[in-house]
């Protein structure tokens, strides 16, 4: 029934703002952008929706929502980040490339089946950009690394 990822979309503070660190920094290219003056359902609205291309065709989508209050604040890794898959060279160029620009980074972190970097994005949200490494396959495949058990030992471990 579903077959991939169609888009995610965040709040923005500034479209601009957000474009610069999506295309320019990550290279991700603007692919659409909808002025919505109307909803579908007749109200008035000031919103403007983009969307960033993967390569997979999948997109990260953002609204800048000017007249409705919204929380922006720094994510911490657990509550919400947008992991994304780049190869181990692009990786540690991005890695650099973060550093040197001033961006927010940290990593480059090992977490056995994958290392990853991390940056923040201009509206707070943390960015994983990861590669997948030896081992991968089999820690993603549920009939050889025993995700379900590893569920249920920690909802076990919670009732008491």
């Amino acid at each position: 029934m579903i077959k991939r990822l169609h888009h995610n979309a965040y709040r923005c503070r500034d479209s601009e703002e957000t474009r610069r660190f999506y295309e320019d920094f990550l290279g991700l290219p603007l692919a659409h952008s909808i002025a919505i003056r109307t909803t579908k359902t007749g109200r008035d609205a000031d919103v403007l929706h983009t969307f960033y291309t993967l390569e997979d065709g999948s997109s990260l989508a953002f609204f800048e929502a000017p007249g409705m209050p919204f929380e922006f604040k720094d994510q911490h890794d657990f509550d919400l980040h947008i992991a994304l898959e780049v190869s181990a060279e692009d990786m540690q160029a991005m890695h650099e490339k973060g550093k040197a620009l001033g961006i927010e980074t940290r990593g480059i972190s090992d977490h056995d089946f994958c290392r990853s970097v991390y940056f923040r994005d201009p509206n707070g949200y943390v960015i994983e950009l990861s590669t997948r490494e030896p081992g991968y396959d089999a820690a993603m495949d549920p009939a050889r690394s025993g995700a379900r058990e590893v569920l249920d030992e920690w909802q076990a471990g919670k009732a008491g």
